[in-house]
């Protein structure tokens, strides 16, 4: 599979995710390197455990990370995509739950682009809903400025009540 037709598991959500993920498959590279200098013979360590996120993009494009060939293309491939993943920015009033996550980066991936990420950020003024923003646009879905938008309806409710 060409490293530009990867695809990512759902359970790469963020940039740090992206990166931690990065930093693992160097890990995992410079330990193979070192093993294969070894002697002949000679004891070679386990393998480092790999992380879910690592393991299921390995499964996903049917890679073998013990081939050289395929580590130093997803390498290439995560590399890239540190520097020029399309990002969305999310706020929310508190943390999401991981499989609230998980679909939300589905869909984007589904309808948005298969590369997306998120970058997820609490906002507790916004009371619920969220806010979302792309480098060129902002959508405020919150509670609050639901509230603000019918503000003098809301007002005069109030004082016909009064």
């Amino acid at each position: 599979m060409e490293h530009d037709q990867y695809t990512l598991p759902t359970s790469l959500i963020t940039q740090g995710d992206i990166s931690r993920t990065l930093r693992e498959l160097k890990n995992l590279d410079e330990f193979i390197k070192q093993a294969q200098l070894r002697q002949t013979g000679a004891t070679v360590e386990r393998l480092p455990k790999t992380s879910k996120g690592l393991n299921d993009f390995a499964t996903l494009n049917h890679l073998n990370l013990l081939k050289q060939s395929d580590r130093v293309q997803s390498l290439n491939f995560l590399t890239n995509l540190t520097k020029n993943a399309p990002v969305v920015h999310i706020s929310f009033a508190t943390d999401p739950s991981v499989s609230f996550m998980i679909k939300i980066i589905a869909w984007f991936r589904d309808n948005i682009n298969q590369l997306i990420v998120l970058d997820i950020g609490l906002e507790p003024a916004i009371a619920a809903g969220c806010t979302i923003r792309t480098d060129n646009r902002f959508h405020d879905f919150s509670l609050r400025h639901h509230f603000d938008d019918q503000r003098s309806f809301l007002l005069s409710k109030l004082r016909e009540s009064g």
